[in-house]
């Protein structure tokens, strides 16, 4: 695991290759970066499913209580079977791109 922090946002990489002790390094280490806008890096995986990627909506939904981005970065999926609640994209640029446009939007009061 590969953790990159830059000014209010963290990008945690999965360098082991291994999906589920990737997950359960990050649920375990939540709180170290919860006052934080976090991206998680799965591009390198690409054996990933819908299911997956679903089961970072806990981390998700506590990240949007704290008023934080969580933004999951997967190249190859079908971003039309990802649940509305998880913010998934294809590229770490967009990933940035949409943590910039919602901070504009928790600064304008939305």
């Amino acid at each position: 695991m590969k953790v990159d922090q830059k000014g209010h946002t963290v990008t945690i990489k999965d360098t082991q290759g291994d999906f589920n002790s990737f997950l359960e390094k990050v649920t375990q280490q939540f709180k170290t970066f919860e006052k934080q806008n976090i991206i998680i890096d799965l591009s390198a995986d690409t054996e990933l499913s819908e299911k997956d990627v679903k089961l970072f909506l806990p981390l998700s939904k506590q990240q949007k209580k704290a008023k934080k981005s969580f933004v999951i970065v997967v190249s190859d999926l079908d971003f039309n079977a990802i649940s509305d609640k998880l913010i998934v994209v294809p590229s770490l640029l967009e990933a940035h791109d949409i943590i910039e446009m919602e901070e504009i939007e928790r600064d304008l009061g939305f």
